[in-house]
């Protein structure tokens, strides 16, 4: 499985140390980033988080897929390639 995630539906508060925080909580986390405007340096609302093992990046989403965090239900899924 590929160990890394896509984290959508946060509110735009979520920090890249709160999705650490949090998220650690499954297993030991490679990386973990919040995507923010490069103009306006604001949240977009989304973020990835990237396991060390695949078995734990599996954990985490059914640990935190469509939990609460901040008021919003987080979507949790395995990360797909950016489209062109």
């Amino acid at each position: 499985m590929n160990n890394k995630l896509y984290v959508g539906n946060l509110d735009y508060s979520v920090t890249t140390d709160d999705l650490r925080k949090v998220f650690s909580e499954a297993g030991e986390i490679a990386d973990a980033t919040v995507i923010t405007d490069r103009a306006t340096g604001r949240s977009k609302g989304f973020g990835f988080v990237e396991f060390a093992d695949g078995d734990v990046a599996q954990k985490a989403i059914d640990m935190f897929n469509e939990k609460d965090m901040n008021g919003r239900k987080m979507v949790v899924n395995v990360a797909r390639p950016r489209e062109e």
